[in-house]
């Protein structure tokens, strides 16, 4: 009887997860079209500025430097690095790079002020380096805040600003390509992307009838106009899920688009799992708002959806076991367009479980992390749960960038 309604409820949930979930696992939302804004005779385009916050990357910075410098865009573009304190060479081999192309003048490198209280190290970085743009004599119409990581091929901008003009969309994101080389990256890379597309359904994102609002903090093509009306990265100053919650807070001002891509690729290198499972742990209880009682039903909701399966599957019989062995065969089905666009085998699909428990493992290292004081680690910093910080300097801050 027990093995009978265990059975029941993982139908249930994956008829549902593949039936009436935005369709998220046929990875269907691309860039591929080739896209143009033409506009009316002579109309020029938007000047455009791109955002980089950069702590310690000198092993990324100077390839992301030269791919932003070399788009074929034919409007003003220009690219502001803030360095945020940076322990390395980011800052010089970001000038490097740009005057290896001879486009030098089209880079400024603005050194980043101490990390205020109330402040996510990424959104201070970033609110430093809009306050300039906004400083220019004149004002960009989007900027494309992009990570140190990321390089874009020459006409991605050119597509970028196309789609955004086109669709009158307020937030234009597309997911980085991660890097997919080592075995943990084969192993992990391609589910997180499966995970992400099922918690933050690309279709429902792209709806403006719906609340879903999501997009990729590596590249996110953003109106300047409607960033401020909305009010700027202050609103969000503490969120370490930035990206979300910028899609969040811009979706009220008009439609986002959030879409997959071939034209911009992640770089950074994640040989292990260990590198992995850090990734992950600075940000997955902060997902759950640092909840007890929602990690607690976050974990027992992903031994049900993937694990109990596998259990039916192997321990049942009768019509328990053959739901096991059919939901097991279904998930592997669905999992597969991610596995394509990522060229991988097939032969990754079965793994999924295992994979959704290696990433339960991880969600619960990220809730001791915060425990420990160590949660939202990145780059020698441990932001978890800094709302509850004191940002007693904070307006002295955000009063001397204006």
């Amino acid at each position: 009887m027990a093995n009978d309604l265990v059975a029941s409820m993982v139908l249930a949930i994956w008829l549902y997860l593949v039936a009436a979930r935005g369709g998220f696992w046929r990875a269907a939302e691309r860039d591929d079209e080739t896209l143009s804004w033409p506009g009316p005779a002579g109309e020029q385009w938007p000047a455009v500025t791109a955002v980089i916050p950069a702590r310690d990357e000198a092993a990324c910075v100077g390839d992301t430097i030269a791919s932003l410098l070399r788009q074929n865009y034919p409007g003003e573009f220009a690219v502001i690095l803030v360095d945020d304190q940076s322990r390395d060479a980011t800052a010089r081999l970001a000038h490097e790079a740009a005057a290896a192309l001879g486009l030098g003048d089209r880079l400024t490198v603005l050194p980043g002020r101490a990390l205020p209280a109330g402040w996510t190290g990424k959104l201070w970085a970033q609110q430093q380096g809009v306050a300039l743009a906004e400083r220019a004599p004149r004002q960009p119409a989007y900027l494309l805040l992009t990570d140190a990581d990321i390089v874009y091929a020459p006409d991605a901008l050119v597509q970028l600003v196309g789609r955004a003009q086109r669709g009158g969309f307020v937030l234009t994101s597309l997911m980085a390509k991660l890097r997919c080389t080592s075995f943990a990256e084969r192993m992990f890379v391609p589910a997180f992307i499966f995970f992400f597309q099922m918690l933050y359904p690309f279709a429902w994102a792209n709806d403006p009838r719906r609340a879903t609002a999501a997009a990729a903090g590596g590249c996110m093509l953003v109106r300047r106009d409607a960033l401020a009306d909305a009010g700027g990265f202050l609103a969000i100053r503490d969120a370490l899920i930035d990206d979300c919650a910028l899609a969040k807070l811009l979706k009220r001002r008009g439609p986002i688009s959030m879409a997959l891509t071939e034209r911009v690729h992640s770089i950074r290198a994640y040989p292990a799992v260990g590198d992995i499972r850090r990734m992950v742990s600075r940000t997955a209880y902060a997902q759950l708002r640092y909840s007890p009682l929602l990690l607690a039903g976050t974990i027992c909701g992903l031994a049900l959806t993937y694990l109990a399966p596998v259990a039916l599957a192997v321990f049942a019989d009768g019509v328990a076991q053959f739901v096991g062995i059919f939901v097991w065969l279904l998930m592997a089905l669905v999992f597969r367009p991610t596995l394509r666009f990522y060229r991988l085998s097939w032969l990754w699909a079965p793994a999924l479980p295992a994979i959704a428990a290696m990433y339960m493992a991880f969600t619960i290292d990220s809730a001791y992390q915060h425990a420990r004081g160590r949660g939202g680690m990145w780059k020698g910093r441990a932001q978890g749960n800094i709302s509850e910080q004191s940002n007693v300097s904070e307006k002295s801050n955000i009063s001397e960038l204006r």
